[in-house]
């Protein structure tokens, strides 16, 4: 057991959660470990603490007021400074979709409560381990420095190209990066010059470009794929776009590798 509490021991890691029993509880258990502790009761305080403070580990609630654990984990995900900071989530939201959704926006683990303490413990002291091999390995790289404002247009942009066939409403987008639709909206406009639908649509057409020239899916199928309501409105975008039809600029690409294929060898009679 020795061995395992060494790993733990003045590791500093910040507990989040809005339920004052459970707080006390994950503090006992740390504290017994031999752990540092801080406390955030939201996902906005837990931003500016991780901010702040830089704990090796982050436990967090999913379903917390003002800012919910997903939010805030965009936002850690996207900031250089914490974005090596793993996240694990102890949260009552066991939907499969949730627990997708918490490890594809950068969680490095899932659990469920009720939990087993030795079992939080483990996957703490694993976690713990990984990041520190991977800040030795990237020690020498310095991480750009980034406004609230960059952050939250970089958390945006990575769920919408998670999500061009679906993508919520600005409103919507806004909660789930932790912010509200007007700073949303100024945000897109002072780093990127587009609101929030020019660079969503930016975006579509950029990766239609990509598929047209590199896979055979029709256009209808790209069309679906990037959440254009028709073929025939999607058409119509990238022609404005681009000055050609999607099926015309797809040719011009087999045109292309036509011609730059090599002249077959014929061998002479």
């Amino acid at each position: 057991m020795l061995h395992r509490n060494i790993a733990l021991a003045d590791a500093h890691i910040l507990v989040v959660d809005d339920q004052p029993d459970q707080l006390r509880l994950l503090i006992d258990i740390l504290r017994n470990a031999g752990c540092r502790i801080s406390v955030a009761f939201d996902g906005a305080q837990a931003y500016q603490r991780a901010l702040a403070i830089s704990p090796d580990l982050i436990l967090m609630d999913v379903r917390m007021p003002r800012m919910d654990g997903f939010a805030a984990c965009r936002l850690l995900a996207e900031t250089p400074s914490t974005s090596a900071i793993p996240i694990i989530f102890l949260s009552v939201a066991g939907e499969l979709h949730e627990r997708l959704e918490g490890l594809e926006i950068g969680a490095v683990d899932y659990v469920l409560k009720p939990f087993e303490p030795a079992e939080v413990l483990a996957r703490i002291r694993v976690h713990l381990t990984r990041a520190r091999d991977q800040r030795h390995a990237e020690a020498d790289i310095t991480a750009p420095d980034l406004t609230g404002d960059d952050v939250i247009v970089r958390a945006a942009i990575r769920h919408l190209s998670q999500n061009l066939s679906a993508p919520p409403s600005v409103e919507q987008l806004a909660r789930l990066v932790g912010t509200n639709e007007k700073r949303l909206s100024r945000a897109f406009r002072d780093n990127l010059g587009q609101t929030v639908f020019e660079y969503l649509r930016h975006e579509r057409l950029r990766v239609a470009q990509s598929l047209l020239s590199t896979t055979p899916l029709s256009v209808a199928s790209i069309a679906e794929e990037i959440g254009f309501s028709s073929a025939a409105n999607f058409a119509t975008a990238f022609r404005e776009r681009f000055g050609v039809t999607p099926s015309v600029y797809r040719d011009g690409f087999r045109f292309q590798d036509r011609a730059d294929a090599p002249a077959a060898n014929v061998d002479a009679e």
